[in-house]
């Protein structure tokens, strides 16, 4: 999938721990049907084969819907699936290292919690930015302090590429970072933990549409 082609809008990022006992794959298929537009799959404490096997399974899911899979962190484990993309943390690997393994063949997001790292990210050649967190959040604990509307905005003016924003959104708050630059909204808990995952997420994908058209 090119670039150009990802709608970032809705962009979920799993999360295990939060999902009340329910497995990863039916959070994503319940969020496709609410209309999740990118899925991030992020697993930090599974082995790399059981990394591999969800992957591979949530891929699948993925097919018909022109829903691209991003991979967090692991740069092997999107090759290995040939993943849309892969999704790079400021202490995970260098960009430029990336790009030299990937060669182009699928998107790279890089996270930014300030102005700097949005700068440097675009100018090393990111396909997008995660920024965030946007507001306080318990899903990521080893965050900056949050960056607000104000923090984003500036970013926005510094910036061309899709800004992605993460960190405490849920449906109170989706509109105004899409009214305030962002491209699209990056939720973990708001749609993993929520009582009906399809529901949520088709309440932020009205919310973010509504934005959307009145930007």
């Amino acid at each position: 999938m090119k670039p150009e082609n990802i709608d970032y809008s809705l962009y979920l990022v799993t999360d295990r721990g939060l999902s009340r006992g329910r497995t990863t794959i039916q959070i994503v298929e319940a969020a496709l049907r609410g209309g999740v537009t990118c899925v991030q799959l992020r697993e930090k404490a599974c082995s790399t084969r059981e990394f591999i096997t969800q992957a591979l399974s949530i891929k699948d899911h993925l097919k018909g819907h022109n829903v691209p899979l991003i991979i967090n962190d692991r740069v092997d484990i999107a090759l290995a699936v040939n993943a849309d993309g892969v999704h790079l943390g400021q202490s995970d690997m260098p960009i430029e290292t990336a790009k030299a393994i990937l060669k182009d063949s699928m998107i790279i997001g890089i996270s930014a919690e300030s102005l700097k790292n949005a700068v440097q990210a675009e100018k090393d050649g990111a396909d997008y930015i995660g920024v965030g967190s946007i507001y306080a959040t318990s899903t990521k604990t080893d965050t900056a302090s949050p960056l607000g509307l104000e923090g984003l905005r500036e970013i926005r003016r510094s910036v061309k590429i899709p800004l992605v924003c993460i960190g405490g959104l849920n449906r109170e708050n989706a509109g105004e970072v899409i009214n305030n630059g962002a491209d699209g909204v990056a939720v973990v808990s708001a749609i993993v933990a929520a009582h009906d995952p399809e529901k949520a997420a088709g309440e932020l994908k009205k919310i973010i549409e509504q934005a959307r058209l009145l930007q």
